[in-house]
């Protein structure tokens, strides 16, 4: 059967509802990401004086008003900096897991509302100038269980209410948007010593207006913290101007409002929409007549952990891929690459960020739908290995020179030219590959029985591997070197191999045809032998 993605108003609605999901979801978690993670990056001035380059925490009206320092007590910008990450990570990954069975039972709208309300909560008493350490991180554990869950709920909730024609596209617009959040990130420099970048939207300037505009005091480092209210708070405010999800609505046996939200959805109700309701109710009845009364036992079955296990390969292989410690630790790596300033580095970071969100909206508006997702998964992989194992030979062969000494400035040679280069094209694979496509990919490939569980376990993977990559990746760089591009691309060879030879396809398929004829879940075998009358 050949469905339209539907009519004009349909379009409109669902792209209205992808947007505001991952505004709360995608965009808050690349905003939140970058105003907490881009690492001190101590610079010196023509006037002696350091200028510092790095997220929120390392302002001195911050540590003021915590009563810690960057300089000369044993670490404690580092400590703070390691323990708020790390604590609002450790929130996150809890958060996949609680947010299963209340999604279950509440459904996905009331879900985002929780998520949202979780987060704000986090976020003000990280606003509020409590002086206390201890205050703040309890904060940053509250506010990542509220991001932890929006992660698992907005792709859940895309994908079931997204036409099967551009359900990548959709899907696809979570990585976009963080993309947007990652790079509305710092620049701390003082007007004496500060890096403009002409041309580079948005990158670096929430910091950067602060910093500059805004005295010293707690209002300085309020403002980035407090900003992350906005697309928190829109997203539970914004449930109320869309439906529930057909599929937990018919999964609930709440038929009747299953077939409203479906016609309010794609604003049609003509025979395409009717079969695409029939299909959803097939399929979700079959599945629950299949194994009747849920139980966590389900997940260790064959048929069920199959793909749950490739739910967690996919979001591991998505931040093995390097892609990860190059957005969270730009400016080191081009320092590693060309030598030179860190002014230079931080130039390169910029316009890095912007290659990333062009790359994705490209890959978003023009390719998500357009080939097939194990393809793009492979050759991105395989395009991102031959870029990393590249620049590690170029590396090796040809090391960049020293650093600049102090208000000194050093030309960048040839080959740190072709090593950023390749570092360009790397990202920009990831961006048309495994940065968005594993979002659309695991909400698509579970049965509607065991999806909450299911992607809560691949979202779970994510923030447990962002959490691993973003604390190793500066030993790797100061141990490795050259090696730390070789690494890259082994785990990418890898990758493209397990692409290859691993993943099903699942473009274009409804996610009934999927969860019924996949390797994945239930094959219809075994469908009809345990729906089978004459089974004892």
């Amino acid at each position: 059967m050949e469905m339209k993605a539907g009519t004009t108003l349909g379009l409109i609605r669902v792209w209205w509802l992808a947007f505001i999901v991952n505004l709360g979801g995608g965009f808050l978690f690349g905003y939140d990401s970058g105003i907490r993670y881009e690492p001190a990056l101590v610079l010196v001035g023509f006037n002696g004086a350091h200028a510092e380059l790095g997220g929120v925490l390392t302002f001195t009206s911050y540590e003021k008003d915590f009563r810690y320092a960057s300089y000369g007590h044993g670490g404690s910008s580092t400590r703070v900096s390691s323990l708020a990450v790390s604590l609002q990570q450790l929130g996150g990954f809890v958060g996949c897991f609680l947010v299963w069975p209340m999604t279950d039972a509440l459904g996905r709208r009331k879900s985002l509302m929780i998520s949202s309300v979780t987060f704000c909560i986090g976020a003000i008493i990280q606003t509020i100038n409590t002086h206390s350490l201890p205050a703040f991180y309890v904060a940053r554990v509250i506010a990542g269980l509220g991001l932890g869950s929006a992660t698992v709920v907005v792709p859940m909730y895309t994908s079931e209410m997204a036409p099967k024609e551009i359900r990548g596209t959709l899907g696809g617009m979570f990585q976009w948007m963080y993309t947007w959040g990652m790079n509305i990130l710092v620049d701390q420099s003082p007007p004496e010593t500060s890096l403009t970048l002409p041309g580079i939207f948005l990158s670096y300037w929430v910091d950067y207006g602060v910093q500059r505009n805004v005295a010293p005091k707690a209002m300085q480092w309020q403002i980035p913290i407090a900003l992350q209210l906005i697309p928190a708070g829109l997203l539970g405010l914004s449930m109320f101007t869309v439906t529930e999800s057909v599929r937990w609505l018919t999964k609930k046996g709440r038929h009747e409002e299953a077939w409203e939200s479906l016609k309010w959805i794609r604003a049609d109700d003509s025979q395409a929409t009717v079969d695409e309701m029939e299909e959803i109710r097939y399929g979700v009845e079959l599945e629950f007549q299949a194994t009747e009364g849920f139980r966590f036992q389900e997940l260790l079955q064959r048929q069920n952990l199959y793909p749950l296990m490739m739910a967690f390969a996919i979001f591991t292989a998505q931040q093995a891929t390097g892609a990860t410690a190059f957005a969270y630790y730009s400016t080191q790596y081009f320092k590693k690459l060309v030598g030179g300033s860190g002014t230079q580095a931080l130039l390169l970071s910029g316009i890095f960020g912007a290659v990333k969100v062009v790359a994705c909206a490209a890959f978003v508006f023009l390719l998500a739908d357009r080939f097939g997702r194990r393809i793009q998964l492979t050759f991105g992989a395989a395009f991102m290995a031959a870029c990393q194992i590249t620049t590690a030979v170029v590396v090796k062969c040809r090391p960049p020179p020293p650093a600049a000494p102090p208000g000194g400035h050093t030309n960048v040679t040839h080959s740190g030219i072709a090593t950023v280069a390749l570092i360009y094209l790397f990202v920009i694979a990831y961006n048309l590959s495994w940065g968005p496509l594993p979002w659309p990919y695991v909400s698509e490939i579970f049965s509607a029985r065991i999806r909450e569980p299911g992607v809560a376990t691949g979202v779970a993977a994510q923030w447990l591997w962002n959490f691993v990559f973003t604390l190793t990746t500066p030993y790797m760089i100061s141990n490795l070197g050259w090696g730390t591009f070789l690494l890259w691309g082994l785990f990418d060879t890898a990758i493209a191999l397990f692409s290859w030879t691993v993943l099903k396809e699942t473009k274009g398929k409804s996610l009934e045809e999927i969860a019924q004829v996949d390797a994945y879940a239930s094959n219809k075998d075994l469908v009809e032998q345990e729906t089978s009358p004459n089974k004892q």
